[in-house]
C-alpha cells in the first residue's frame, strides 16, 4: 500500500484538533500535523478573497484516501475545501511500515 499526504486546510484550531484525533483514533491516518496559521489567498467566485487558515498534513495510506476524503467533507465547513494527495514514493522504510501498520483494518494486524 502506497503511503500519502494528504494536505488540507480548516478555518480554526478548534476544527483542526477535532479532525485530527478523529482521523488518527478512526485509524484513517497515523499521524496529523497540525501546522501554524497561514494567511490564503483565492480567487473565489470571481472575488479575490484571503483568509487566515490553519494548515493540516495527513500521513495515510493509498488505501484510506476515500474515508479521509469523506470524514473531512462531512466536518469542513467550506463549499469546496482543499483536499490534496500526494503520493510518496521514497521515505524512511520504518516510518512508511508504521503508517501502513497504524492504518490497517484489524484483520489486517499482526
Amino acid at each position: 500500500m502506497k503511503a500519502l499526504l494528504v494536505l488540507t486546510t480548516v478555518p480554526d484550531r478548534e476544527l483542526a484538533e477535532e479532525l485530527a484525533r478523529g482521523l488518527v483514533e478512526a485509524r484513517l491516518a497515523a499521524c496529523v500535523s497540525i501546522l501554524a496559521p497561514c494567511q490564503s489567498v483565492y480567487r473565489w467566485e470571481d472575488l479575490i478573497e484571503a483568509a487566515s487558515e490553519i494548515p493540516l498534513l495527513i500521513k495515510t495510506t493509498s488505501g484510506r484516501y476515500r474515508a479521509i476524503e469523506q470524514a473531512i467533507r462531512e466536518r469542513h465547513p467550506y463549499e469546496l475545501p482543499e483536499i490534496l494527495a500526494v503520493a510518496t514514493d521514497k521515505g524512511l522504510p520504518a516510518y512508511l511500515e508504521w503508517i501502513a501498520s497504524e492504518t490497517a483494518a484489524e484483520t489486517q494486524r499482526p
